[in-house]
């Protein structure tokens, strides 16, 4: 297997172990979004800081001359599950994860453009565009609101921009670990260091709304679960992932996730899937094709 091969298989395992998060917290109702957010991304950020701390330390010196990458990328750390499970919450689970997933590849293509001049393929394109009509398509899994639906206008709308902050700062932070990465900082310092600062700077906001954790055995279950598998775990292959591949590739298969959310929900919560929820499901594998093929002409062509 080469390394992009492997790139792409661990960015794989990580969308398969995130996608288990909606899912797990329909577990713990009683949880709001900010009390996930903070046990999912900053428990799980630290344990990732824990597991890294040899290669962290060693590393510091390379850690220090890319400081700003490093806390730009501790900040996008900190704001995205912030605004992620808000968005879910605000808008409902359909829109804030299609606008959040959705717009991230896109988010890190122009962010490589911007910052790298890489030129955007005409494959990329592609494969992004069919993902983001196959999210689209598999939203359908949701029935529409109704009349007595929390998810008022103005929710909606405060709902689709944190889902589109949400998209930002997960492909922010995704290019900054990349750029350490590539500037010689190794893969488990340069996530290690990024995801334990983002996860302290989220320990305040958990000691300030964590108390429903300690309430039931299913809460603390919940929040170990999310914060050991999908966040430690799943990004320490991200972040195996992201040494291999180019930011934009690996937001692009991330797109699996909702893949996954949405079968779960069939298999576990006795949700239904339609037929045109099936039609997403398939648009969103052939993006995943698309976008894993070798590159070929640039937009400019």
């Amino acid at each position: 297997m080469n390394a992009t091969s492997l790139g792409n298989s661990c960015v794989v395992i990580a969308a398969l172990l995130w996608g288990t998060t909606g899912t797990a917290a329909r577990l713990a109702p009683q949880l709001s979004p900010v009390t996930i957010a903070c046990v999912a991304m900053g428990i799980g950020g630290l344990l990732q800081a824990l597991l890294a701390l040899p290669v962290i330390l060693k590393s510091l010196s390379q850690l220090n001359q890319q400081r700003s990458l490093l806390i730009s990328g501790a900040c996008a750390v900190a704001i995205y599950p912030l605004a992620f499970y808000s968005s879910m919450h605000l808008a409902g689970v359909a829109v804030g994860t299609v606008i959040s997933i959705g717009s991230a590849p896109l988010f890190s293509a122009v962010i490589e453009n911007r910052f790298e001049k890489s030129v955007l393929t005409k494959q990329w394109l592609c494969g992004a565009l069919v993902g983001v009509a196959g999210i689209s398509l598999l939203a359908q899994l949701h029935a529409a609101p109704s009349a007595n639906s929390p998810h008022s206008s103005l929710a909606l709308l405060i709902g689709v921009a944190l889902g589109l902050l949400a998209g930002l700062t997960y492909a922010l932070y995704s290019w900054t670990a990349r750029r350490m990465m590539l500037k010689g900082v190794i893969s488990r310092a340069a996530m290690g260091a990024t995801f334990g600062l983002g996860g302290l700077l989220l320990i305040p906001l958990l000691f300030a709304t964590g108390a429903p954790l300690l309430a039931s055995w299913r809460n603390a279950l919940v929040g170990s679960y999310m914060a050991v598998f999908p966040m430690c775990v799943g990004y320490l292959c991200y972040g195996a992932g992201l040494a291999r591949i180019k930011a934009s590739v690996a937001t692009a298969i991330t797109l699996l996730e909702p893949v996954v959310a949405a079968l779960l929900a069939v298999l576990i919560l006795d949700e239904s899937l339609s037929p045109t929820g099936w039609m997403g499901i398939g648009l969103i594998i052939v993006s995943l094709v698309i976008s894993t093929l070798p590159s070929r002409r640039p937009l400019s062509d």
